[in-house]
């Protein structure tokens, strides 16, 4: 398993402008990379492979005089951009295909000098130094805020600069996948599901409310006000780059602190809970609608991929339900549907069941997301043969083709349970 681990530096004077060197030469190879394949596109021939391009584009662009400074930088971040374009490029050809199981990407685009700079190296361009500095080729030392021990020799580096001006060294490490797995939970009420959304960020199944922070929303009239102060600076002069400046730091604290919140309230609910079953949320559909700047602020689709991530890592059971699972009509009591629905109904937050139950919405949605977390993970066990296929009567209770158990009186056709599962405890 490898994992990023990220620093920040504080390269001096000198440095700064050997980086701002190296930045442009990886920004313009990058460019032109991309520059070639779109011209070999629009002509009806071949994409130029990798080794084509670096040819062309380093070896023999170096001897020019349009671009002989490129001779004064490394050449192994100019190498690693001609393999980011090659990766982007395999990406967008996967998305178009449907090969892709992420979301889809669109073509690569041309880099620009005011977004956020990378330059990479690999094991040949930089050195982890005894004195704790930090040796990159044609770079030099860089002072590093060591704030923990990176667990094995580093096999790359990220030299990154933020839109803020700040800088930070991004290690790739490869550690063991046990390294930390947690100790399984015995209690067999430790698992918990988790119902997502924008009044509350999450309700558990337990009963614990997971306020909404809103970090976005906090800082909206700070940000407005540097955006309008922006607006007014004229284009290209030294007072619109300062303001520019200004609006990215309110972006990141805004980024740190939401960050920053995920990754605890992530590490708490994998520290307490052997198995997390949350909703597999269409976020991307959801960030579309009339709640899309909320949907962002609230960062469901970070939690996500953090949860499932930690969970992994860390040997808990995780689980997504599927999206059009009612559980928010589906009374816990009885299993009937008579439960809100639909936007009309959005503002029914309690609600009572012809059983005479009176639910929560968010709790009930909790309550129904669990069960039916732990029924597709049953059936996950039972398709792997790792759980009893018999109950206490005999009977057979293998998932058919829909996931419930299977009839004893009739044999039921098994068909592969597709869910999206991290690795159990051990």
């Amino acid at each position: 398993m490898h994992l990023r681990y990220t620093y920040r530096v504080y390269p001096t004077a000198p440095q700064r402008s050997a980086l701002t060197r190296t930045f442009g030469c990886v920004r313009t190879v990058f460019n032109d990379a991309v520059a070639a394949r779109r011209k070999a596109h629009s002509q009806g021939l071949p994409y130029p492979s990798t080794a084509v391009l670096d040819k062309r584009l380093i070896t023999e662009a170096k001897r020019t005089p349009e671009r002989a400074w490129l001779a004064e930088v490394s050449t192994v971040p100019l190498q690693q951009a001609l393999r980011d374009c090659h990766a982007a490029y395999r990406n967008f050809f996967d998305s178009v295909k449907g090969k892709r199981a992420r979301a889809g990407v669109g073509p690569p685009r041309f880099k620009r000098r005011s977004q956020r700079q990378a330059a990479r190296y690999t094991r040949n361009g930089f050195a982890l130094r005894a004195n704790g500095r930090l040796y990159v080729a044609k770079i030099g030392d860089l002072k590093v805020a060591w704030s923990r021990d990176l667990p094995s020799e580093p096999s790359s580096v990220t030299i990154v600069k933020t839109a803020t001006g700040k800088y930070f060294a991004s290690f790739v490490v490869a550690v063991n996948d046990d390294a930390e797995r947690l100790e399984p939970i015995a209690d067999p009420e430790a698992e918990c599901g988790i119902d997502l959304g924008l009044k509350d960020f999450a309700v558990l199944s337990s009963g614990r409310v997971i306020e909404n922070p809103k970090f976005f929303r906090r800082m909206e009239r700070k940000l407005k006000k540097a955006q309008r102060a922006l607006s007014r600076k004229e284009r290209g002069s030294a007072n619109r780059a300062q303001a520019r400046v200004k609006v990215a730091k309110v972006h990141e604290q805004v980024r740190n602190r939401r960050d920053d919140w995920l990754h605890k309230q992530v590490k708490t609910l994998v520290g307490e809970s052997q198995a997390l079953y949350v909703e597999d949320l269409n976020v991307r559909g959801l960030s579309r609608g009339r709640g899309a700047k909320s949907v962002q602020d609230a960062a469901l689709g970070r939690f996500l991929v953090l949860l499932e991530a930690q969970a992994a890592r860390t040997g808990r059971t995780f689980v997504k339900v599927d999206r059009w699972f009612p559980s928010t009509r589906l009374c816990s009591a009885c299993g009937s549907l008579t439960g809100p629905q639909g936007l009309a109904d959005l503002g029914i937050r309690e609600w009572a069941c012809g059983c005479g139950a009176f639910h929560v919405r968010d709790r009930n949605a909790a309550i129904n997301i669990k069960r039916e977390g732990q029924r597709l993970a049953r059936a996950h066990q039972v398709a792997a043969g790792q759980a009893e296929t018999v109950n206490a009567c005999g009977q057979d209770i293998r998932p058919d083709s829909s996931g419930r158990p299977g009839n004893p009186r009739k044999k039921q056709k098994q068909e592969p349970t597709r869910t999206r599962l991290a690795p159990a405890s051990r």
